[in-house]
């Protein structure tokens, strides 16, 4: 085994000082207390016979259980899909010189933040009854080009999903303005200087260097909304996870087993979510972190370097070989 590099080390230094660390039982006595604790917690989630493990794995992998769990999957994905869209469209919309635009962006972020979205779910409900047909025509007249009923387009499940989408929307704007402003305007500057055109910027430059500030809060909005979907029984829509467990549990009336069941599902899914979410971040990060390159970068450390700095002179981190006219 190679012996563990020391700073300084096979330099002539007069009274070397071998200082050891100072010991200190804090963190040993703090590691043996949350151990302790726990085991209590898995002894007591074992052994309460409350609980009802054996009814919790009879149902774990029931129909009902796992179709709810589809439906949860398609309700967070189409979700999120339109209202990632959405948000970029309204985030393009706050930063343009339009007033108008401005302002339209501005009253949807105002209406969709400052409303619970139970509520809103429940006006997505009722969209049918508030508004019977869905028509375009000449405004103020009776003169239309063409109508539908409300309850073949509005029907539940289209509901929950644009009931989450715009509420979401909302929230990721503001999350994607903050990525977008975090770019520096010089990227813009050069780009227009190449005769770029604003389109071609915001696509090709600009957010590809704001998705490393986008993605780590979208990937929490996305584990949030997958939760948010156990609220869309006030459209209704009954065929999600919760409701799925719900239903059991009221029919064999047991309603901690099912609970727990569903948490479990939950849990392994937004695990899932989590690890994506971290390979995105890696991906979208690229880049960014300042490291040696070329040969010089697998060279051993300066002396008087530790592993965890710059194998490198760090004025020589990035050097760039340039070839051909220069003005």
């Amino acid at each position: 085994m190679a012996k563990k590099q020391v700073d300084g080390e096979g330099l002539n230094i007069p009274n070397r000082i071998k200082a050891l660390p100072v010991k200190s039982p804090g963190p040993v006595v703090a590691a043996v207390i949350v151990v302790l604790l726990a085991a209590m917690l898995i002894q007591g989630l074992v052994t309460n016979p409350r609980l009802d493990w054996p009814t919790v794995w009879k149902y774990l992998f029931n129909e009902n259980v796992l179709e709810g769990i589809g439906y949860t999957l398609i309700l967070t994905v189409l979700s999120m899909v339109v209202a990632i869209i959405l948000s970029v469209i309204l985030a393009i919309m706050r930063k343009s010189i339009n007033p108008v635009l401005r302002g339209v962006s501005w009253f949807f972020i105002w209406f969709f933040r400052g409303t619970p979205v139970y509520t809103q779910l429940v006006f997505w409900g009722l969209f049918s009854v508030l508004i019977p047909k869905i028509s375009l025509g000449v405004p103020f007249t009776d003169i239309s080009f063409w109508s539908i009923d409300s309850s073949v387009v509005i029907t539940a499940f289209n509901a929950a999903w644009i009931g989450l989408a715009l509420n979401e929307a909302a929230y990721l704007s503001e999350i994607v303005r903050a990525g977008l402003e975090a770019v520096d305007p010089g990227q813009t500057e050069a780009a227009q200087a190449l005769g770029m055109s604003r389109t071609l910027i915001m696509r090709r430059i600009i957010l590809p260097q704001a998705m490393r500030i986008i993605i780590p809060p979208t990937g929490n909005e996305t584990i949030g909304m997958l939760k948010t979907t156990s609220l869309v029984l006030a459209v209704p829509f009954t065929l999600e996870l919760q409701f799925a467990t719900n239903a059991i549990a009221n029919r064999i009336y047991k309603p901690i087993p099912l609970l727990i069941v569903a948490c479990i599902w939950y849990l392994l899914i937004t695990s899932i979510l989590m690890v994506i979410q971290s390979r995105l971040e890696k991906h979208f990060g690229k880049g960014f972190d300042a490291r040696p390159v070329g040969s010089r970068g697998k060279q051993p450390p300066l002396p008087g370097k530790t592993e965890g700095e710059p194998k490198d002179n760090v004025d020589k981190l990035n050097d760039a070989t340039f070839s051909g006219l220069t003005a």
